[in-house]
């Protein structure tokens, strides 16, 4: 669905309300970035500045799927308050820097969406502090390593999202494996519906897909993960410190999970995160699925109006060029 843009109007009491001091907004802009949620910039009469969280589906551009408001699946989007106030809880609990909140109100009295506005970080991307100053970048990573070590040493006996264990629930599955063997088999499939190259070594790949899985052991604790922790998904503070947004699919999650996307996500640059004690089996089996998650998911974006269109099939062109490789490994 197309997300509309919101107005300031609709936006000034939430504003005045999170920001106080008599201020005024005035003006509204919408960020790049959010294809789940609508993240807005609220700038004040006084140059003060905030940021918006919208969760609503007409903020939303990822196509309508069975189960997307299943929170018993830890891949089901996250599209709710609830989700972000619970990872946000959770993060600042263990130390991990997330953006300050201002506001929240998930009863819609400020405008047509469940609506949060935390501190704005002006400052660039981990990914951009990476291209421009590698240097500079070198002290970001040792505190994102620190960061992802706190994440790491906070453990819970069954896995899912954060806002489902830690109230008390239970996911779906039996295991973090299995959870993610049936969502990579979904995603072949989708891909191989899209791209006659994934379709003409289907079997090879849910054979290979099969064959790591099984090689994977039992396990019995979980850690926390963001679950798409890329560079783009970590600011950089005034003080030099690691900020983690986008953080509604935080869970607990086998710890192997998060790595494979950091060394995806990083090539090179993620040598000062790598910690010892992974389990191979695990991430050999993980970066095959998310090789194809990378593929089918940018792919499914691609049948709705996400603006930015050259930058997702060049994801999906790549993922699938690496999941070829892998059918072959």
């Amino acid at each position: 669905m197309a997300p509309r843009t919101v107005t300031r109007e609709q936006l000034a009491g939430a504003a005045r309300a999170a920001l106080g001091g008599g201020r005024q907004l005035e003006g509204v802009e919408r960020l790049a970035g959010g294809s789940k949620k609508g993240v807005y910039r609220l700038v004040m009469d006084d140059a003060k500045t905030a940021i918006a969280y919208l969760w609503d589906d007409t903020e939303n551009f990822w196509p309508a799927a069975e189960g997307d408001d299943d929170l018993t699946d830890p891949f089901s989007p996250g599209l709710e308050l609830d989700l972000f106030q619970a990872a946000h809880a959770r993060l600042d609990g263990l130390g991990v820097r997330v953006p300050a909140i201002r506001l929240l109100d998930r009863d819609r009295a400020y405008c047509h969406a469940d609506l949060a506005i935390v501190e704005d970080l002006p400052a660039e991307s981990l990914e951009e502090l990476l291209a421009r100053d590698p240097g500079a970048a070198a002290v970001v990573m040792v505190r994102l390593a620190e960061s992802l070590e706190a994440m790491r040493g906070h453990r819970a006996p069954t896995y899912g999202k954060v806002a489902v264990v830690d109230g008390g629930g239970t996911s779906r599955g039996t295991s973090c494996e299995g959870v993610v063997l049936d969502r990579a088999l979904r995603d072949l499939g989708e891909a191989a519906a899209r791209d006659p190259r994934i379709m003409g070594v289907r079997g090879r790949l849910e054979e290979r897909l099969l064959g790591l899985a099984a090689a994977v052991q039992p396990r019995t604790e979980y850690a926390v993960v963001h679950g798409e922790l890329g560079p783009d998904h970590v600011l950089v503070d005034a003080d030099g410190n690691p900020v983690a947004i986008d953080i509604e699919g935080l869970m607990y999650f086998d710890v192997e999970w998060e790595h494979v996307f950091l060394r995806i996500r990083l090539h090179d640059a993620y040598q000062p995160l790598k910690v010892d004690g992974l389990d191979e089996d695990r991430l050999a089996f993980y970066m095959l699925a998310q090789r194809l998650s990378l593929t089918a998911g940018p792919l499914r974006l691609l049948d709705g109006d996400f603006p930015d269109r050259a930058f997702m099939v060049a994801i999906a062109e790549y993922n699938l060029k690496q999941a070829l490789k892998l059918a072959h490994a």
